[in-house]
């Protein structure tokens, strides 16, 4: 059995906190926190996945609203035991360099492009957990036969749960959490010939 190096022990019995991920230069790139232990991603996520989080990242920053920005590679502090990082994100919080979490309550919509890496987590995991910190909306983004399809989700509060607002493939339209139109067929990586 391999010995883990002293880094990925936890500080403490009940795991790893929140504030830990920023004291942790060797950590893998894109480490999250989930209820205490660290998360890592296994393998490099493919191709489609990449472009598709490029192009909806432009294309969500040209139609935000004034006050809302989109950003990428950056965690959300759901809880003391939970950081985790969606591919990207809408927030209300001003710009910063030196940031490297944002709130629940400062975020509108988190997307995540399901990867087989993550397909587990993204499907059930965080969407449980993104709920639960009151973040309204949720987009889990899949790959079918080459092109997006959106599943939708939209929080019922009193249930802090979320509920499905529609599984959208060739163009999104939506009016929350800003008015927002997707050719979701544009967001698909050109087939290598």
């Amino acid at each position: 059995m391999t010995a883990l190096p002293d880094w990925m022990r936890p500080p403490r019995p009940e795991g790893w906190f929140a504030e830990d991920l920023d004291h942790l230069p060797e950590a893998p790139r894109h480490t999250e926190l989930m209820n205490g232990a660290l998360v890592f991603t296994l393998r490099p996520r493919g191709r489609w996945h990449g472009h598709v989080v490029n192009l909806l990242t432009t294309a969500l920053a040209d139609q935000a609203s004034t006050g809302l920005a989109v950003a990428r590679e950056t965690t959300i502090r759901l809880d003391r035991h939970n950081r985790t990082e969606p591919d990207l994100l809408v927030t209300t919080a001003a710009h910063d360099d030196d940031r490297t979490w944002f709130a629940p309550d400062e975020v509108r919509l988190v997307v995540e492009v399901v990867s087989p890496e993550s397909a587990h987590r993204d499907r059930t995991v965080k969407l449980r957990k993104y709920a639960e910190a009151g973040i309204p909306h949720y987009w889990c983004i899949e790959d079918e036969d080459g092109a997006p399809v959106v599943h939708v989700y939209e929080l019922h509060q009193p249930a802090a749960a979320y509920a499905p607002a529609g599984i959208l493939r060739g163009t999104l339209q939506r009016s929350v959490p800003f008015e927002i139109t997707l050719d979701l067929d544009g967001l698909t990586p050109p087939r290598m010939g």
